[in-house]
């Protein structure tokens, strides 16, 4: 026997619009809809070494004075802003793909890193953040005797 089923046209496009919107997001991440601005978070590497850890933020375009990086209360954050490059009245833009604004990221780090001795490096494009852990938090081989 078949079974007779109320036709919901809004509830079927639902599920295709959402998917739609996922799908679009993933294509140009940053971009927001709704306004036609966008904001710009650059990829980053996050490693954890023997006896430090390590940011790596890809950031072409930045100078170094256009950082700040903060440690506060556990978290480093690193912040700045890439400007959009000035065009003459003339100037006619047929597609844009590359993202400005600012950004920031923040991350958790345990209590046992040593503040003093926090660095910061910027060549050809990346930053690099060196957050060196303290003595007694880096893992040690204990020998059996």
């Amino acid at each position: 026997m078949n079974k007779l089923v109320r036709f919901a046209p809004a509830g079927d496009t639902r599920g295709f619009q959402n998917e739609f919107d996922r799908i679009f997001d993933s294509f140009f991440p940053g971009l927001n809809r709704e306004s036609g601005s966008s904001s710009w978070v650059p990829r980053m590497d996050f490693l954890e070494r023997e006896d430090a850890y390590e940011i790596r933020l890809d950031a072409p375009g930045l100078t170094k004075d256009d950082f700040t990086i903060d440690y506060h209360d556990g978290a480093l954050t690193i912040s700045g802003e890439r400007q959009m490059q000035e065009r003459s009245e003339s100037d006619v833009l047929l597609r844009t793909e590359r993202l400005y604004g600012r950004f920031t990221r923040t991350f958790a780090l345990p209590r046992t890193v040593n503040l003093e001795k926090i660095q910061a490096g910027y060549a050809d494009g990346v930053l690099t953040v060196s957050v060196p852990k303290t003595e007694e938090s880096k893992p040690r081989r204990i020998k059996v005797k």
